[in-house]
């Protein structure tokens, strides 16, 4: 019987008394006038207010998630339904359950991933606070699209469906709000098609607060989408802090920059070499985390990423990390060199300093390659078994 069910229609329940009789009937209405056979799945998340006994009233199926968060409310509603597709919404009643034809449909034609876009369908006078519809969503919807390269309008839209092959393509791991999120980030990254459907928000029927918590869930929201990103989070920050840091500190060892009535010296180039140093290990920190999330089936593997152990080994790290090592060194006998010809006496700082700085980053900078080389072997032993 379970084989046959094409549609399961599932619904995240925190309290929901108020709302979730219609939301269920709306939803059972939809099966029958389209002729869809299909279930309904409460993803009760401890209701206390009695919003178990309406579920079955109305012979919905109710699945008990123990572990607190709407991600966690939804993976376990997920993973009970038997349908071929599965149709997501809240049951506050802002989404219309009679009006899913235009998702069902679109995934029967082939789509992966279906969502919707309330900007485009409509979204009723109350419905969405202010800083949502003007700030939160849109920045978060931008910075999503500008990351993972995804042209999706509304990134947080309830309302969305997906064929259960293509979720548990997902390997999805929030527990929070940020589930959303990561939904659309794991179509993206495993290649999966995904589509908008306008789709219209009306003023949700409950009385109390929503769960939802504008500043700590959009928080959330941005944590994710930038820990999913390591090339925005640290990439390219760590090459923009080198490249700048470097210029600088070439122009510095020169001489010193006068800009209008300000001079640029060696106090100057102390901070410059240190840009470079953040930068590096903002690029350590990219390679890592990078790592931690493939290896742990967060992000999934790539040509690019497997690129990473062929060029970034351990001999290579070691050559590289020796070479500044061993202009740092030079330098410092350099330094010393001059120091001994003044009889170890007082030195001119603005000259000094221009040999003594380059020495210090140079074998600070060659022993992080080296340190990082090391463990970066280690971390791609079971990538290189040869």
């Amino acid at each position: 019987m379970s084989e046959k069910i094409e549609l399961s229609i599932v619904m995240p329940c925190l309290n929901e008394a108020e709302t979730l009789e219609i939301c269920i009937r709306k939803a059972q209405s939809f099966l029958i006038k389209n002729h869809v056979r299909g279930e309904i799945i409460i993803a009760d998340n401890g209701s206390t207010d009695g919003s178990q006994n309406i579920a079955n009233l109305l012979n919905a199926q109710i699945v008990t998630i123990l572990e607190k968060g709407y991600g966690s409310a939804l993976r376990g509603g997920i993973k009970a339904a038997s349908g071929k597709y599965i149709i997501m919404a809240d049951a506050d009643d802002s989404y219309d359950f009679e009006s899913l034809l235009p998702f069902l449909t679109t995934l029967r034609s082939g789509s992966d991933f279906v969502i919707g876009n309330r900007f485009k369908g409509g979204i009723e006078k109350g419905a969405m606070p202010f800083l949502h519809k003007y700030l939160g969503n849109p920045v978060l919807s931008f910075l999503g699209r500008l990351f993972f390269r995804i042209e999706i309008g509304d990134f947080h839209c309830g309302l969305r469906g997906f064929s259960k092959e293509a979720y548990l393509k997902m390997n999805l791991k929030t527990t929070g709000m940020e589930f959303a999120s990561e939904m659309i980030v794991k179509s993206k990254l495993n290649n999966l098609s995904m589509v908008e459907v306008p789709t219209k928000l009306h003023q949700d029927g409950r009385t109390r607060p929503p769960h939802l918590n504008t500043w700590r869930d959009g928080w959330r929201h941005l944590r994710f989408l930038l820990l999913y990103s390591p090339t925005w989070l640290f990439l390219i920050p760590g090459i923009t802090l080198m490249v700048l840091g470097f210029c600088v500190s070439v122009l510095l060892i020169i001489q010193p920059v006068i800009i209008k009535h300000i001079m640029l010296d060696i106090h100057t180039l102390l901070y410059s070499s240190s840009m470079i140093l953040i930068g590096f290990q903002f690029f350590v920190f990219y390679a890592l985390t990078k790592i931690y999330a493939v290896e742990n089936g967060l992000l999934p593997k790539s040509n690019r990423y497997n690129k990473l152990f062929k060029y970034l080994n351990l001999e290579t790290g070691l050559i590289i990390g020796g070479v500044f090592l061993i202009i740092g060194i030079t330098l410092s006998f350099y330094g010393f060199s001059i120091w001994k010809d003044t009889h170890f006496g007082n030195l001119n700082p603005s000259q000094t300093f221009r040999i003594i700085i380059p020495a210090v980053f140079t074998i600070l900078f060659g022993m992080q390659i080296i340190f990082f080389s090391l463990f970066f072997s280690i971390l791609g032993l079971k990538n290189n078994p040869n």
